[in-house]
């Protein structure tokens, strides 16, 4: 198959296709590199994939990352005039309640998404609390997604407000992804009145990356030639997938930046981080040979968050597992993928981590049904002498269309069999 471009390429369909991609990009402890590979999954319910092997001359994949400006709060900025200009938080303001989103002007006082509302309202006294309206968000995120469907067909949402694109192929004759990401920038603003940012890059974890630099409303490009030594300079705990503990054991270990972590052997990485080791020399390196996969099959969708200070409250403890919640569903009704069993998962301060789960006879298609199985597992463990870290909620065993009996399901009692796993880790 010849391309526009001189090239040429091979189609091969599976139906695992972790295995193949994988074969077709960087083999990162043997640095041997063969051609570069993208995975394209036919339809949401088909199990068929095509492979697109692109061989010949091929310069560095170009992929954006697209991420909205404060979202959920800037659409209620944007929908009530009033608010513009004020520190918002998504979310309930009453007792139990939590952040869901915070705007701008309410980051500046430390307020974040997953905090309970009292801690919120001591930093920030006049926090204007809005409740939340998923279904505005949703039908928001579908415009947005409709826009980059005009430059690429490799569109991979990460959530509501943030999606990689595979721009490689300029579908729109723009020259370069800086001038398409500049364009999808320009026309989310035109037809949604709401800002997003986009980072620019050869991977995407770079692109990633480069997103945060020039938030809100802006962009920003790392060739390749400036991956090296952007990621040489940047501190640790600036490194998504590197959570706070884990950066904390790094610099305990004398990692303060990427330039360090570049710096130490594959050995060291893994008798300390084990088998996550591989991934931190890669990326400290810059590679990153994921593709951009469309319709991307999931077995699960969850959310979690490390908290700043251990939680001790019960009710700051439900607080953060009804965002985790939140979060959830979310996704679930933007991806019309419903599940039948609810984990939640508690990692507490000594670093031993519980999760407990639930499954249903039929899919959670309500949001206070998913919202309330969380709070009833997590009240399993409650109360807890032991601070919590880091909390999480996820569904699994997805059905693409809810049935109506998933409206009534029954919940359960505290006494009721449920499915346990407790493990002790390692700090992270």
């Amino acid at each position: 198959m010849a391309a526009a471009d001189g090239t040429s390429g091979e189609l091969n369909t599976c139906r695992h296709p972790s295995a193949q991609w994988r074969s077709a990009g960087r083999d990162r402890r043997s640095g041997v590199v063969s051609v570069p590979a993208t995975l394209l999954r036919l339809s949401r319910d088909s199990s068929i994939y095509v492979l697109i092997v692109v061989k010949g001359p091929m310069g560095p994949r170009k992929i954006v990352h697209v991420d909205m400006d404060a979202f959920y709060a800037s659409v209620e900025q944007r929908d009530n005039p009033a608010l513009r200009g004020q520190p918002v938080a998504v979310g309930h303001g009453a007792q139990r309640g939590v952040v869901a989103a915070a705007s701008y002007e309410a980051r500046a006082f430390g307020v974040r998404s997953a905090m309970p509302s009292t801690t919120a309202m001591r930093r920030c006294p006049a926090l204007v609390f809005v409740p939340p309206r998923f279904e505005v968000y949703r039908a928001v995120s579908r415009q947005i997604h409709a826009i980059l469907g005009d430059y690429t067909a490799l569109i991979e949402p990460l959530s509501l407000d943030e999606a990689y694109l595979d721009v490689t192929q300029d579908l729109r004759g723009l020259q370069t992804a800086s001038a398409t990401a500049k364009e999808i920038r320009a026309r989310i603003f035109q037809e949604t009145g709401l800002t997003a940012s986009a980072g620019v890059s050869y991977n995407k974890f770079v692109a990633k990356l480069a997103s945060s630099q020039r938030k809100p409303n802006g962009q920003f490009v790392i060739t390749p030639e400036m991956g090296p030594d952007f990621i040489a300079s940047l501190p640790i705990d600036r490194f998504h997938g590197v959570g706070p503990v884990t950066a904390a054991r790094m610099r305990r270990l004398g990692i303060q930046t990427g330039a360090d972590l570049r710096a130490q052997s594959l050995a060291f990485l893994q008798r300390h981080f084990g088998r996550s080791a591989d991934w931190y020399l890669g990326i400290a390196n810059g590679d990153d040979d994921r593709p951009v996969v469309a319709n991307r099959p999931r077995k699960s969708s969850g959310s979690e968050t490390t908290f700043e200070r251990d939680l001790t409250v019960a009710e700051d403890i439900e607080a953060g597992v009804a965002a985790m919640a939140d979060e959830v569903w979310a996704w679930c009704e933007t991806a019309n993928a419903f599940g039948r069993t609810v984990t939640v998962k508690v990692k507490f301060a000594d670093f031993r981590l519980v999760t407990r789960s639930r499954s249903f006879p039929a899919v959670i298609a309500q949001h206070e049904l998913l919202r309330q199985a969380s709070l009833d597992l997590v009240r399993l463990l409650l109360p807890t002498p032991k601070g919590v870290r880091l909390l999480g909620v996820a569904v699994s065993n997805f059905d693409q269309a809810p049935i109506s009996s998933a409206r009534e399901l029954p919940l359960f009692s505290p006494g009721e069999a449920i499915l346990p796993r407790t493990t002790r880790r390692a700090p992270q």
